[in-house]
């Protein structure tokens, strides 16, 4: 169930592909299924990092049993995949970590 959003700045559309490219991503650092990854990109977002509106990214990734132990190999992967699809300097790039708890997400009239 791990969820990816990405919210940029960036007037670049993203296309099936990068949707692609992250879901599948995703679901290879997890180590989960890619038919459980879902992914969210929103381009053309009004936002400002250090005072400026050059090219930048917030992300989140949220997932039960992230592992606290890889997310600097997850930020790495990501900020690599994400500076080159929508070339953004890695530095303007900001990634938030969400491991969630099983009981408090929702999927098709259950909980994990």
């Amino acid at each position: 169930m791990p969820v990816l959003t990405l919210t940029t700045n960036s007037r670049k559309e993203f296309s099936h592909e990068t949707l692609g490219d992250l879901s599948a991503a995703v679901a290879k650092m997890l180590g989960k299924p890619e038919s459980y990854v879902m992914v969210q990109l929103y381009y053309n977002a009004q936002m400002l990092f250090a005072g400026s509106d050059d090219p930048l990214a917030y992300v989140e990734l949220k997932s039960i049993a992230l592992p606290r132990e890889h997310t600097t190999t997850l930020s790495a992967t990501l900020c690599d995949l994400i500076a080159a699809e929508l070339n953004i300097p890695q530095n303007r790039i900001y990634i938030e970590f969400a491991d969630l708890q099983r009981h408090l997400f929702g999927w098709n009239g259950k909980t994990f």
